[in-house]
């Protein structure tokens, strides 16, 4: 579905509501990004709470400046991924062991259950999830600073 022939809204509960050009209305609708961390802008899925997908749309700019603003908020809202910018410190590098780190979100510790809580993804990308199930994303490990990448080699 062309993201033209679509308009989103919040109802009076905060629900997100995708009303097609049709008249069609659905309620409670969300977002969910096909590609979060390598294309996070392209294939946006606009499901209903069982899953069923009601609306595409290729690129986030092909939105409206409302309906774009009320996609980026909805998924903000729903997304929690601090890209790691810097890590100072390990306290082991066997696991479980606490790292100390620098996030976009700011400064932070977790703890490391294992060295299969850390993931690539594609080429240059790590995906490490904590114990509590939060995912930390390094964008590109190759451009981290020496001293991080030196704590990262230890556990690749």
């Amino acid at each position: 579905m062309d993201a033209s022939a679509f308009n989103l809204s919040r109802n009076s509960f905060g629900k997100l509501v995708l009303t097609r050009g049709s008249g069609e209305v659905f309620e409670e609708v969300s977002p969910v990004r096909a590609f979060p961390i390598q294309a996070p802008d392209d294939g946006i899925s606009i499901v209903l709470p069982d899953g069923r997908e009601v609306a595409w749309v290729d690129r986030l700019s092909q939105l409206s400046g409302e309906d774009r603003r009320l996609v980026e908020e909805e998924l903000e809202g729903r997304e929690f991924m601090p890209e790691i910018s810097r890590i100072h410190h390990v306290t082991s590098f066997a696991t479980p062991c606490t790292w100390k780190v620098s996030t976009d979100r700011g400064d932070t510790e977790f703890v490391l259950k294992g060295e299969e809580d850390i993931r690539r993804i594609g080429r240059q990308s790590l995906l490490i999830t904590d114990n509590h199930g939060i995912h930390f994303l390094i964008r590109d490990m190759f451009n981290i600073d020496k001293h991080s990448r030196k704590i990262l080699d230890r556990f690749l």
